[in-house]
């Protein structure tokens, strides 16, 4: 019989390599563009490492965390953190080939109003798609931008 989460850690390494990807940032004056590049890492144990890079018009994104299979409770977790302060943790739902995580968190802005800061991870048939999404509560402006990487 093989070893319990040997299947699942072959799965995260198959998305090891260097990725690019390019969507658009929606949401605010006009849309902007938004390119982003990933790398992904063996890590130690039943986990791969990520960092990535987005650029806007007038900013740069980073981004950093984890991907792993929790033998213990038989489930995928991620782990993100940001530039920007944004810290997520999401379980992963997986569906056939597809492992999806939701990374939510509240924050503020610089003016002390309420912000919902998200991403979602989607990892299915050897391609990642990253989802990034920014709710300002007082205003109610969303900014959105879905990007499609390829190695």
């Amino acid at each position: 019989m093989a070893q319990a989460g040997v299947r699942e850690l072959d799965l995260l390494s198959s998305y090891i390599g260097d990725w690019r990807g390019e969507g658009a940032l929606v949401g605010g004056d006009q849309p902007e563009p938004f390119r982003c590049r990933l790398s992904v890492a063996q890590g130690n144990l039943l986990k791969i490492n990520y960092t990535g890079r987005c650029s806007l018009v007038n900013a740069t994104l980073s981004i950093s965390g984890t991907i792993a299979y929790n033998n213990d409770a038989g489930r995928y977790e991620a782990a993100m953190s940001s530039n920007a302060g944004y810290t997520g943790l999401a379980i992963g739902r997986q569906s056939g080939g597809r492992i999806s995580f939701d990374l939510r968190e509240q924050q503020k802005d610089r003016a002390g109003g309420d912000v919902r800061i998200g991403a979602r991870i989607l990892l299915v048939d050897d391609r990642i798609t990253v989802d990034f999404e920014v709710e300002f509560n007082n205003s109610g402006d969303v900014l959105t931008a879905s990007v499609p990487f390829d190695r």
